[in-house]
């Protein structure tokens, strides 16, 4: 496998050099900071979600987003249309099932999103991971009740089955596409404190997805960059309000050569 340290900080080059366009068909609590944190990195943010413009709109984007935490049918239905003209031109999808596993109509959306597009990334906490493939896996919200480690095994199968790459998030990250195995420790316990850091860690994977065709490859380092933003923000806040703020400068800040040194990423 190619120096993930090395991929790292190319795809951040790659990304900052080509502003790749991100198509977001994200939830309104994360939409403004999630289209920040890609302007911040360099790459090109669009939020568009009406159902007769985002095939129009997917067909010039670099990747899609697709991200269920504030669904509704008509929502669904445009993921679905921009997921299905995504996987026909070959463009990469990156999906955040938000809270898949606590309620039918998370899960089964997250379910048709899948069955219906050609997902490249699949990025959420363990027990949304786990709802996808059992039943009885229920969240707490959006919280996990699962750790990443338990989740492992069932990820490695269900990427398999899926054809896909899942990228479990943690305090230890887990990339997995059924045949390799990536943990990134990268990261800092305020992110937990700040709303959406999981799904501004969604569309940044989907930026580096615009630059890296291998999809494990692409989500490990961009959860690196992510987690080392997040590191850096928390050397200098002291709370929440002045992390979340942080982190924006150092998605902008932290050059190639510093990911590269910074990255804290394992091959298994």
């Amino acid at each position: 496998m190619v120096n993930l340290s090395d991929k790292a900080a190319e795809n951040l080059a790659l990304v900052r050099e080509k502003k790749p366009l991100i198509h977001n068909i994200t939830n309104f609590v994360v939409m403004n900071y999630t289209a920040n944190a890609l302007l911040a990195m360099g790459a090109s943010p669009v939020m568009a979600h009406a159902r007769n413009e985002v095939e129009d709109m997917v067909s010039f984007a670099g990747a899609l987003v697709l991200n269920i935490g504030t669904l509704t049918d008509e929502w669904i239905e445009s993921m679905i249309k921009a997921g299905i003209k995504a996987s026909a031109q070959g463009t990469p999808i990156i999906l955040d099932p938000v809270g898949s596993g606590a309620t039918p109509l998370r899960t089964n959306s997250a379910r048709r999103i899948i069955d219906q597009s050609n997902i490249s990334v699949i990025r959420g906490n363990a027990s949304e991971i786990l709802s996808l493939r059992h039943e009885e896996s229920k969240t707490k919200g959006v919280d996990s009740l699962h750790s990443v480690d338990e989740a492992a095994d069932t990820a490695r199968i269900l990427a398999e089955e899926l054809q896909t790459t899942l990228a479990i998030t943690g305090p230890v990250d887990l990339v997995t596409d059924g045949r390799r195995i990536v943990r990134v420790s990268n990261g800092d316990p305020l992110m937990g404190f700040v709303t959406g850091t999981g799904c501004t860690a969604t569309t940044v994977i989907g930026a580096f997805l615009a630059v890296d065709e291998d999809p494990l490859r692409a989500a490990a380092t961009a959860l690196a960059f992510f987690g080392l933003a997040g590191e850096t923000a928390g050397k200098a806040a002291t709370a929440p309000g002045s992390f979340m703020i942080q982190m924006q400068d150092a998605l902008y800040n932290i050059s190639p050569t510093e990911l590269r040194e910074g990255c804290k990423i394992e091959e298994t």
